[in-house]
Protein backbone atom coordinates (compact mmCIF):
# COMPACT_ATOMS: atom_id res chain seq x y z
CA UNK A 1 0.00 0.00 0.00
CA UNK A 2 2.83 2.39 0.89
CA UNK A 3 4.51 1.93 -2.53
CA UNK A 4 1.19 2.65 -4.22
CA UNK A 5 0.91 5.98 -2.38
CA UNK A 6 4.48 6.88 -3.40
CA UNK A 7 3.65 6.01 -7.01
CA UNK A 8 0.55 8.23 -6.93
CA UNK A 9 2.55 11.14 -5.50
CA UNK A 10 5.13 10.96 -8.30
CA UNK A 11 2.45 10.95 -11.02
CA UNK A 12 2.31 14.04 -13.21
CA UNK A 13 -1.42 13.76 -13.89
CA UNK A 14 -2.35 15.74 -10.80
CA UNK A 15 0.50 18.23 -11.25
CA UNK A 16 -0.36 21.86 -11.98
CA UNK A 17 0.26 23.23 -15.47
CA UNK A 18 2.80 25.70 -14.11
CA UNK A 19 4.80 22.90 -12.47
CA UNK A 20 4.70 20.85 -15.66
CA UNK A 21 5.95 23.76 -17.79
CA UNK A 22 8.69 24.61 -15.30
CA UNK A 23 9.80 20.97 -15.12
CA UNK A 24 9.97 20.76 -18.92
CA UNK A 25 11.82 24.09 -19.21
CA UNK A 26 14.39 22.91 -16.65
CA UNK A 27 14.87 19.68 -18.60
CA UNK A 28 15.37 21.63 -21.84
CA UNK A 29 17.85 23.93 -20.07
CA UNK A 30 19.84 20.96 -18.78
CA UNK A 31 20.03 19.52 -22.29
CA UNK A 32 21.21 22.89 -23.62
CA UNK A 33 23.99 22.77 -21.01
CA UNK A 34 24.97 19.28 -22.21
CA UNK A 35 25.36 20.69 -25.73
CA UNK A 36 27.28 23.77 -24.54
CA UNK A 37 29.68 21.56 -22.57
CA UNK A 38 29.75 18.35 -24.63
CA UNK A 39 30.94 15.26 -22.86
CA UNK A 40 30.10 11.62 -23.24
CA UNK A 41 26.82 11.27 -21.41
CA UNK A 42 23.65 9.30 -21.82
CA UNK A 43 21.44 11.96 -20.25
CA UNK A 44 20.53 13.52 -23.57
CA UNK A 45 19.80 10.10 -25.03
CA UNK A 46 17.96 8.67 -22.04
CA UNK A 47 15.55 11.58 -21.41
CA UNK A 48 14.84 12.63 -24.99
CA UNK A 49 12.29 15.23 -25.98
CA UNK A 50 11.60 17.33 -29.04
CA UNK A 51 10.81 20.66 -27.32
CA UNK A 52 14.34 22.03 -27.54
CA UNK A 53 14.85 21.04 -31.19
CA UNK A 54 11.49 22.60 -32.07
CA UNK A 55 12.37 25.86 -30.30
CA UNK A 56 15.80 25.99 -31.95
CA UNK A 57 14.44 25.19 -35.42
CA UNK A 58 11.72 27.84 -35.19
CA UNK A 59 14.21 30.41 -33.85
CA UNK A 60 16.71 29.66 -36.61
CA UNK A 61 14.03 29.80 -39.31
CA UNK A 62 12.72 33.13 -37.99
CA UNK A 63 16.22 34.63 -37.89
CA UNK A 64 16.93 33.48 -41.45
CA UNK A 65 13.94 35.40 -42.75
CA UNK A 66 15.01 38.37 -44.81
CA UNK A 67 12.77 40.87 -43.06
CA UNK A 68 10.93 42.23 -46.09
CA UNK A 69 7.15 42.31 -46.16
CA UNK A 70 7.05 40.68 -49.59
CA UNK A 71 9.50 37.89 -48.87
CA UNK A 72 8.68 36.00 -52.06
CA UNK A 73 10.90 38.33 -54.10
CA UNK A 74 14.00 38.47 -51.93
CA UNK A 75 15.47 35.08 -52.86
CA UNK A 76 16.12 34.05 -49.26
CA UNK A 77 14.98 30.90 -47.57
CA UNK A 78 11.39 30.88 -46.46
CA UNK A 79 10.41 29.71 -43.00
CA UNK A 80 9.02 26.42 -44.30
CA UNK A 81 12.15 25.74 -46.36
CA UNK A 82 14.42 26.08 -43.33
CA UNK A 83 12.05 24.00 -41.23
CA UNK A 84 11.92 21.22 -43.85
CA UNK A 85 15.71 21.23 -44.39
CA UNK A 86 16.37 20.85 -40.66
CA UNK A 87 13.80 18.13 -40.01
CA UNK A 88 14.31 16.21 -43.26
CA UNK A 89 18.07 16.27 -42.68
CA UNK A 90 17.66 15.01 -39.11
CA UNK A 91 15.31 12.23 -40.23
CA UNK A 92 17.71 11.20 -43.02
CA UNK A 93 20.66 11.03 -40.61
CA UNK A 94 18.57 9.05 -38.15
CA UNK A 95 17.55 6.54 -40.81
CA UNK A 96 21.19 6.26 -41.92
CA UNK A 97 22.19 5.57 -38.32
CA UNK A 98 19.56 2.86 -37.98
CA UNK A 99 20.55 1.25 -41.31
CA UNK A 100 24.20 1.17 -40.21
CA UNK A 101 23.17 -0.87 -37.18
CA UNK A 102 23.11 1.86 -34.57
CA UNK A 103 21.54 1.06 -31.22
CA UNK A 104 19.79 4.40 -30.78
CA UNK A 105 16.07 5.01 -31.19
CA UNK A 106 14.65 7.24 -33.88
CA UNK A 107 13.51 9.98 -31.48
CA UNK A 108 16.73 9.88 -29.45
CA UNK A 109 18.68 10.67 -32.60
CA UNK A 110 16.28 13.45 -33.60
CA UNK A 111 16.63 14.88 -30.09
CA UNK A 112 20.44 14.93 -30.20
CA UNK A 113 20.65 16.36 -33.72
CA UNK A 114 18.07 19.01 -32.88
CA UNK A 115 19.67 20.10 -29.63
CA UNK A 116 23.08 20.29 -31.32
CA UNK A 117 21.74 23.05 -33.59
CA UNK A 118 22.12 25.34 -30.55
CA UNK A 119 25.65 26.53 -31.47
CA UNK A 120 24.51 27.30 -35.02
CA UNK A 121 21.53 29.24 -33.70
CA UNK A 122 23.93 31.26 -31.56
CA UNK A 123 26.09 31.78 -34.67
CA UNK A 124 23.05 33.11 -36.53
CA UNK A 125 22.32 35.53 -33.68
CA UNK A 126 25.94 36.77 -33.68
CA UNK A 127 25.91 37.09 -37.49
CA UNK A 128 22.69 39.12 -37.35
CA UNK A 129 24.33 41.45 -34.83
CA UNK A 130 27.53 41.73 -36.91
CA UNK A 131 25.45 42.51 -40.00
CA UNK A 132 24.12 45.62 -38.26
CA UNK A 133 27.53 47.14 -38.95
CA UNK A 134 28.67 48.16 -42.42
CA UNK A 135 29.21 45.28 -44.87
CA UNK A 136 32.79 44.64 -45.89
CA UNK A 137 35.62 42.09 -45.85
CA UNK A 138 36.18 42.41 -42.08
CA UNK A 139 32.49 41.83 -41.48
CA UNK A 140 32.58 38.69 -43.63
CA UNK A 141 35.73 37.39 -41.91
CA UNK A 142 34.13 37.79 -38.47
CA UNK A 143 31.00 35.98 -39.62
CA UNK A 144 33.09 33.24 -41.27
CA UNK A 145 35.09 32.71 -38.08
CA UNK A 146 31.95 32.56 -35.90
CA UNK A 147 30.19 30.12 -38.25
CA UNK A 148 33.25 27.83 -38.51
CA UNK A 149 33.69 27.70 -34.73
CA UNK A 150 30.00 27.00 -34.11
CA UNK A 151 29.91 24.45 -36.93
CA UNK A 152 32.79 22.58 -35.29
CA UNK A 153 31.06 22.85 -31.92
CA UNK A 154 27.89 21.29 -33.34
CA UNK A 155 29.88 18.43 -34.87
CA UNK A 156 31.80 17.77 -31.64
CA UNK A 157 28.64 17.92 -29.51
CA UNK A 158 26.62 15.60 -31.74
CA UNK A 159 29.40 13.05 -32.16
CA UNK A 160 29.98 13.02 -28.39
CA UNK A 161 26.45 11.68 -28.00
CA UNK A 162 26.02 9.65 -31.19
CA UNK A 163 29.45 8.01 -31.65
CA UNK A 164 28.95 5.30 -29.06
CA UNK A 165 25.65 4.24 -30.58
CA UNK A 166 27.32 3.03 -33.80
CA UNK A 167 29.33 -0.12 -34.47
CA UNK A 168 33.09 0.69 -34.26
CA UNK A 169 33.78 -0.06 -37.93
CA UNK A 170 30.94 2.22 -39.15
CA UNK A 171 31.44 5.39 -37.10
CA UNK A 172 32.85 7.36 -40.04
CA UNK A 173 29.85 6.40 -42.18
CA UNK A 174 27.55 7.70 -39.45
CA UNK A 175 29.47 10.96 -38.81
CA UNK A 176 29.81 12.03 -42.47
CA UNK A 177 26.07 12.76 -42.98
CA UNK A 178 26.06 14.67 -39.68
CA UNK A 179 28.93 16.78 -41.05
CA UNK A 180 26.95 17.48 -44.25
CA UNK A 181 23.78 18.30 -42.30
CA UNK A 182 25.47 20.92 -40.13
CA UNK A 183 27.46 22.19 -43.13
CA UNK A 184 24.25 22.99 -45.04
CA UNK A 185 22.81 24.84 -42.06
CA UNK A 186 26.11 26.70 -41.58
CA UNK A 187 26.16 27.66 -45.25
CA UNK A 188 22.62 29.11 -44.96
CA UNK A 189 23.77 31.15 -41.96
CA UNK A 190 26.97 32.38 -43.63
CA UNK A 191 25.27 33.38 -46.88
CA UNK A 192 22.48 35.26 -45.11
CA UNK A 193 22.45 38.97 -45.90
CA UNK A 194 19.71 41.39 -44.87
CA UNK A 195 17.77 43.49 -47.36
Amino acid sequence: MRSRVREFDSSTLNESVQNTIMRDLKAVGKKFMHVLYPRKSNTLLRDWDLWGPLILCVTLALMLQRGSVDSEKDGGPQFAEVFVIVWFGAVTITLNSKLLGGNISFFQSLCVLGYCILPLTVAMLVCRLVLLAELGPINFMVRLFVVIVMFAWSIVASTAFLADSQPPNRKALAVYPVFLFYFVISWMILTFTPQ
